[in-house]
């Protein structure tokens, strides 16, 4: 299931939907861009378990070159959070893992590649992406139960969530 956000507090409302039913910072993706990255969970902003995640791959970009097994190794040095400095990205959890594990073969492509090459179908991730490069936070968590799909698509719509998806 994902769905996008447009700014810091809708997202962190959606990340403690999930942190209440037992979902840790190991079972969410969150993509957004490194310019979102900088102005919603820099420095300067408040500290939070979702801030916490989305600043987990910062700074490690310059370690990061393009072919596999570079990308392979840093996933494997800094644990499942990545940035990637080529497209401006910051990509934490079980995707960025995903990703290194299928090669990296769809950082090639882009956004939409890396979406694709993890299950979400293309017109979707084209929508991510669009989504992303305005500022947009994308957040992503494999619900364990129908139940829990319910309940977070429910949360997601109520704390302004956009072209949420179920897979």
């Amino acid at each position: 299931m994902t769905g996008m956000f447009r700014d810091r507090s809708s997202a962190e409302k959606a990340y403690q939907s999930l942190h209440s039913r037992g979902y840790g910072k190991d079972d969410v993706n969150l993509l957004m861009s490194d310019e979102t990255r900088k102005t919603h969970f820099g420095d300067e902003t408040a500290h939070t378990d979702l801030g916490d995640k989305a600043m987990e791959g910062a700074g490690v970009g310059s370690a990061i070159g393009g072919t596999a097994g570079a990308v392979i190794g840093a996933i494997a040095a800094i644990g499942t959070s990545v940035a990637l400095p080529g497209l401006g990205l910051i990509i934490a959890g079980p995707l960025a893992a995903a990703l290194a594990g299928a090669g990296a073969g769809g950082l090639t492509g882009g956004l939409v590649g890396a979406l694709v090459g993890s299950g979400i179908p293309e017109e979707h991730a084209a929508e991510y992406e669009s989504g992303i490069k305005n500022g947009g936070i994308v957040m992503g968590v494999k619900p364990r139960n129908e139940e829990d799909a319910k309940y977070f698509e429910d949360e997601f719509r109520r704390n302004n969530g956009d072209k949420i998806y179920k897979y």
